[in-house]
């Protein structure tokens, strides 16, 4: 299954954030870029998503966030569900995280 890593191209990108993920990240990584991702407020953004597993965005990137950014590519890619019971691994990511999105698949409970 294919990890879509997408970085805001309006400010992410001007940090390099993309190009250098892009040699590092797990094989299953797909590197893309978009317009702006209206994060603004805590600009450089970055979104992972995969089929039925939940979706992550985080803000107030850096390249100085690249190894965590790595370490949490590797971690999401491997993962079932994207659902991750300790945040420990994740670093500083764990402070960057803008939103967590559940996954449309089966786990969402409608009223």
């Amino acid at each position: 299954m294919t990890t879509t890593i997408t970085f805001c191209n309006t400010c992410a990108d001007g940090n390099g954030l993309a190009a250098a993920l892009r040699g590092a990240a797990p094989a299953a990584c797909q590197i893309s870029t978009t317009d702006c991702m209206s994060g603004c407020a805590r600009a450089s953004t970055v979104a992972f998503r995969a089929p039925g597993k939940t979706a992550y965005l985080f803000g107030d990137l850096t390249l100085s966030d690249l190894p965590d950014l790595i370490t949490f590519a590797a971690l999401y890619t491997a993962s079932p569900d994207g659902v991750f019971t300790d945040a420990r691994p994740l670093g500083a990511l764990r402070h960057k995280a803008l939103a967590r999105i559940p996954a449309q698949a089966g786990n969402l409970v409608a009223e």
